[in-house]
């Protein structure tokens, strides 16, 4: 990782993006879908562009490493709250969203924790698949609910049914990977374990 200043264009364009979660949420709340569509497509936007602009100017760190991806997770789950509060995604979708991604994060800090080695979570076809529909899903919503564009039920249960089902699959997938990286520590395969380091049952 690149050692460079830590609040640089990329990292301010990330945290721009994080303090835009409480404007989107505002908006939400209070039926001004406009708005809220706008920053939406703005933060989606910059997304691309902090990439870009650390690549570019040789300035990622390993602070942006980790907060790029909380804004974007910051901003997809405060989304399918306020919309399933709102009622306009079904309520166990927004659930399906919240238990998959607490699963991910719990199992990531408990591999921590007992590994003494946090996991390197390396996004899988079926996580960027998740990703994927997760955001066509609040975008569809949100230009209906704005009256930018005219969506129709069913299409809205496909792509909410989609999105449930790669949740799941997503999520299945990242436990056997913690899964298999435990066992990996037990039988001390892990990259940070010397090969004579003793291992839980050698006694």
């Amino acid at each position: 990782m690149q050692s460079t200043t830590v609040l640089n264009l990329a990292n301010t364009i990330t945290l721009l993006r994080i303090l835009a979660v409480p404007l989107f949420l505002s908006a939400l709340a209070d039926g001004t879908y406009n708005m809220a569509v706008i920053v939406f497509v703005a933060a989606g936007v910059s997304d691309g562009i902090d990439g870009a602009v650390a690549r570019l100017t040789n300035t990622r760190t390993e602070l942006g490493a980790h907060l790029d991806p909380l804004a974007d997770k910051l901003l997809l789950i405060s989304a399918f709250i306020a919309l399933g509060i709102l009622d306009a995604v079904p309520r166990s979708l927004m659930i399906t969203v919240i238990v998959r991604d607490a699963v991910i994060l719990g199992g990531y800090l408990t591999t921590a924790v007992v590994t003494g080695q946090p996991m390197e979570m390396r996004p899988s076809f079926w996580g960027k698949a998740t990703t994927f529909f997760q955001i066509s899903s609040v975008g569809i919503v949100l230009l209906g609910q704005a009256e930018w564009l005219s969506v129709g039920t069913p299409v809205l249960l496909v792509f909410f049914i989609a999105t449930g089902l790669l949740n799941f699959i997503s999520g299945g997938g990242y436990v056997l990977d913690g899964l298999q990286y435990y066992q990996d520590f037990e039988a001390g395969k892990l990259p940070h374990q010397q090969p004579d380091s003793a291992t839980p049952g050698d006694d």
